[in-house]
């Protein structure tokens, strides 16, 4: 997740990369907006998502305002 000054940001998303691919999830539904990646891996972004979906949107709060985010902790 990062902040684009001059972005007009719609719905709430977060942005993942993986080796060569990337995509962007929206945090609400934590649903592929755009993109792709291997289906192992947007499963386990899924998942990992729908656990951090409160923090996300915290994030997601703190970057409308912007201030810098507060990491959150990966999959193990």
């Amino acid at each position: 997740m990062y902040s684009e000054p001059r972005g007009a940001h719609n719905e709430p998303h977060f942005h993942v990369y993986y080796q060569g691919d990337s995509a962007v999830f929206a945090i609400s539904s934590v649903s592929l907006l755009a993109g792709s990646l291997p289906r192992k891996q947007q499963r386990l972004v899924e998942a990992w998502g729908e656990l951090h979906q409160e923090e996300l949107l915290a994030d997601w709060g703190l970057l409308l305002e912007g201030r810098s985010i507060m990491p959150i902790k990966p999959l193990e």
